[in-house]
């Protein structure tokens, strides 16, 4: 697939910076005139993403955040949030629907759940150690005329 545009975002692990990186990558795809259900999916999984590392991957320090988004030729938005933290000891047991590791902070355990949920394809990386992507793609519902400049 060809990549007609991209975008990289490097944001500190603060929570005040969720907001930001959703609204960031909504304001990209936007240029894919998708519909208002297709934005608020994006966001929400992004947000997500955002928060898993925030929370988990540097619990209590700072750490850092890229975000990158690409919109390739045939309507498919790819979000990659990566994060360098303490990584995902078993991905395939942290992507059950309800496991946390912090249940005492009333965490639901949905994330990559809604994740799946709202995206076309989800793939989690992890090293122990070294940190997390979480690579994201969905297919954008093309409204344009077809002479429209993409």
């Amino acid at each position: 697939m060809k990549v007609l545009n991209y975008m990289e975002l490097k944001i500190p692990s603060k929570a005040q910076n969720e907001a930001f990186a959703r609204v960031a990558v909504a304001a990209f795809v936007a240029q894919l005139d998708p519909t208002l259900d297709e934005v608020t999916e994006i966001k929400t999984a992004v947000s997500e993403a955002v928060t898993n590392s925030i929370i988990h991957a540097y619990e209590d320090k700072i750490g850092e955040i890229i975000i990158k988004g690409k919109i390739y030729e045939n309507y498919v938005v790819e979000i990659e949030v990566i994060d360098f933290g303490k990584g995902i000891e078993d991905v395939e047991l942290a992507r059950q629907p309800l496991f946390t590791t912090k249940p005492d902070q009333e965490r639901s355990g949905m994330g990559f759940t809604v994740m799946e949920t709202f995206m076309d394809k989800l793939d989690v990386t992890s090293e122990v150690g070294k940190g997390t992507c979480v690579k994201m793609l969905k297919a954008i519902k093309k409204r344009k005329s077809e002479g429209a400049e993409n």
